[in-house]
């Protein structure tokens, strides 16, 4: 027996593929014998010797079948000898052609609603009705709901409108404004990743207001990270050791990393990877926002919360912020030195400052806090799945798994999948929620009914290729962007949070540079951002898990291409798979595994031309040359250059402070990002403060 022909066919309705294979396909030879899943296709009864010479190992027979897994359904095609059917090439052409046209790709999008006629729920019920079932069972669920329609309806507008964003920036450098005089020194728009750098902004000094559309403190996502990971907030002074401690619910012994492989070559089937310092660190992400609001509000900054943004107008002096408190509908300004932006994907500052480049991927995620419900033979809590996957692509995405214990009986669950950005397939995180409310049990044995619904987990995770280091605009003169709305994350399992922590003291003290001496210009601000050239050179890594829209691969390709990957990081020593998956692999260790993984799998270059394209790949060119050099320039600067700026900071800091930002820039660079030991302690004392500012 061998398989001749694996498709995905991207429609979860089963019944009809396995009725139009039956009834309607026509494979022009043959006879057709229905069987419960598809049918067989065996030679004509009139068959004879004077139509073809017959051995004793010609095959007689095809068996087609479908299933469905993942909302999906699949066909194969197996025959019985290794001998070929006659006209074998032809029907499985026929069958792959007629096939894809009958059933294309089909990218859906949420339905246009009134809900002063309707709820949430009666609106999209005929269209998402298990999403609808278990939201109506969340605590908040129709206030959740409204909120994931809300994001998708957003981020649709974005991805269809990219070159003609909605204009929310006005630079006016001759405006006659009557209140010339600032109340901030910053102003955040966003209280979730803008809450964290506000409150460390404000213990030094600075006044800041935060704006948020939201009630302040609640989130739709929950946190991990690693204790290592964590020390920054320490180093700042934010938190000491004991009220971090308070916020951690659920330190896990072990992360598997496990991709399907059920369809893959035996070569090309890999064992668990194990990352027991990967985001093996569950925070209590409420309490976290709380405390930093506490910490922000305590150093003299305020809070406007259910408060939404509007336009900002800068002038030479100040920017100029215009809100709505939504509860009330009424507007009032701001003014202030520095606006900051944290709106995340959604951010339509984001949007207007990089047109049609304003994300280059991006992870559609949803999710949920499950509070108990699984039987107890299902997970063991001690435990977490960093990046798993139960089956092949679905309607043209490889969808990935993630769980994370958390206090008590609580799992924080998720599914996403890397996806371009592509006007007419934005990515959509309803559909995602039908697919996980319905795959779910196929991914952890349980009874959904039984679950403990606590809250929906979802959002948009964004993407960005960068080829240099300023080849995407994070500012304006007065202006500056962090966290998602940056878009500079790791393209594995990072979002802006991890990134914004692991590089919290980078943009802190380079920020803190710019307002002590007025460097709040475009050419200044644009240099204050998380990029790592080691970081930018592993974006091939997650195009490598997209399916361009409205194309067709082999299902089983990018598992194939995962397993190989981790598959080499599984057979390291466990330092190279904890400095690799938390952006700290360094020149050699990354071309020595690329090398690796090219001698494992030769087809791999093809399959990563195939799916990245002539032009991301010459792309990804210029990120490896540029990765070179910020290797070369780190080899020959990181041993003295660090204490070259200690030096000479008393002097040319006043001097000169444009060149010392710079300069600090640079020493940032070429620091950020170095291999780590997993053996390897921090120096610092954790209830120590650094001293950031002067």
């Amino acid at each position: 027996m061998k398989e001749v022909l694996y498709l995905e066919v991207p429609i979860p309705d089963t019944a009809a593929v396995r009725q139009w294979l039956q009834v309607d396909f026509q494979p022009g030879f043959g006879e057709k014998c229905l069987t419960p899943d598809g049918l067989c296709l065996k030679l004509p009864t009139d068959y004879t010797a004077s139509d073809q010479i017959i051995s004793e190992k010609l095959p007689t027979e095809l068996s087609i079948f479908v299933w469905s897994v993942q909302r999906t359904t699949y066909l194969k095609v197996f025959r019985w000898s290794d001998q070929f059917f006659p006209q074998e090439k032809e029907i499985l052409l026929r069958l792959k052609t007629e096939i894809r046209r009958r059933f294309p790709h089909q990218y859906p999008k949420p339905p246009v609603i009134d809900l002063s006629q309707q709820s949430i729920f009666e609106a999209l019920a005929p269209y998402y009705p298990l999403t609808v079932k278990y939201f109506q069972k969340i605590p908040n669920g129709e206030y959740d709901l409204k909120r994931a329609y809300w994001w998708e309806q957003r981020w649709r507008e974005g991805v269809r409108n990219p070159q003609q964003p909605r204009q929310v920036v006005f630079s006016n450098p001759k405006s006659q404004i009557q209140n010339s005089q600032w109340n901030y020194d910053l102003i955040y728009i966003g209280g979730a990743l803008g809450v964290v750098h506000a409150a460390v902004m404000a213990k030094l000094g600075y006044k800041v207001l935060l704006v948020e559309r939201l009630p302040f403190g609640k989130m739709n996502r929950e946190w991990n990270i690693s204790r290592d990971e964590l020390q920054s907030l320490l180093n700042l002074g934010l938190v000491t050791s004991s009220e971090l401690e308070s916020i951690i619910v659920r330190e896990y012994k072990d992360g598997f990393n496990k991709f399907f492989d059920g369809n893959n070559p035996p070569k090309l089937r890999s064992p668990i990877l194990h990352t027991p310092t990967v985001l093996n660190i569950a925070l209590d992400s409420e309490k976290w926002l709380q405390m930093c609001g506490q910490k922000l509000r305590a150093a003299g900054g305020e809070i406007w919360d259910e408060t939404e943004f509007l336009r900002a107008d800068i002038d030479n002096s100040q920017v100029i912020v215009t809100v709505k408190h939504l509860p009330t509908q009424t507007e009032k300004q701001a003014t202030g030195r520095l606006l900051v932006d944290a709106m995340g994907t959604a951010s339509p500052i984001a949007w207007q400052l990089n047109g049609g480049r304003a994300f280059d991927s991006v992870c559609p995620t949803v999710g949920a806090v499950v509070d108990g419900g699984f039987e107890p033979q299902v997970w063991d809590s001690q435990y977490g799945d960093v990046l798993y996957s139960h089956g092949d692509i679905s309607r043209g995405r490889q969808l990935i798994w993630e769980l994370f214990p958390g206090a008590g009986e609580e799992l924080t669950i998720y599914l996403f999948h890397y996806h371009e950005v592509h006007p007419d397939n934005p990515g959509s995180l309803l559909e995602m929620y039908e697919d996980f409310f319905t795959i779910l049990p196929e991914y952890r044995r349980c009874d959904m009914d039984k679950l403990v619904w606590k809250k929906p987990t979802f959002g948009y995770i964004p993407g960005h290729f960068s080829v240099s280091s300023s080849d995407r605009k994070v500012a304006f003169d007065r202006l500056i962007a962090i966290g998602d709305a940056a878009s500079l994350q790791s393209p594995l399992v990072f979002t802006g949070f991890g990134s914004l922590v692991r590089n919290l003291e980078r943009l802190t003290k380079l920020l803190d540079t710019a307002l002590k001496h007025d460097l709040l210009s475009f050419r200044h601000l644009n240099q204050i951002r998380a990029y790592q050239s080691n970081v930018s050179i592993t974006w091939l890594f997650s195009k490598g898990m997209m399916v361009p829209t409205g194309k067709f691969i082999p299902p089983q390709r990018i598992n194939s291409m995962l397993n190989t990957f981790f598959g080499l990081l599984a057979s390291e020593p466990p330092e190279v798979a904890d400095n690799f998956i938390k952006d700290r692999c360094d020149w050699f260790t990354f071309n020595r595994l690329a090398l690796k993984a090219a001698r494992t799998n030769p087809a791999l270059l093809l399959w990563i031309w195939e799916l990245a394209g002539p032009r991301d790949l010459f792309r990804w060119v210029g990120n490896y040359f540029n990765f070179t050099g910020y290797a070369l320039v780190s080899a020959l600067l990181s041993s003295w250059f660090p204490r070259f700026l200690a030096q000479i900071q008393p002097w040319l800091e006043p001097r000169n402070p444009a060149l010392w930002l710079q300069l600090l820039t640079l020493r940032y660079a070429i620091t950020i990002g170095k291999p780590r030991s997993l053996n390897q302690t921090s120096t610092v004392n954790p209830e120590a403060v650094i001293p950031i500012r002067n």
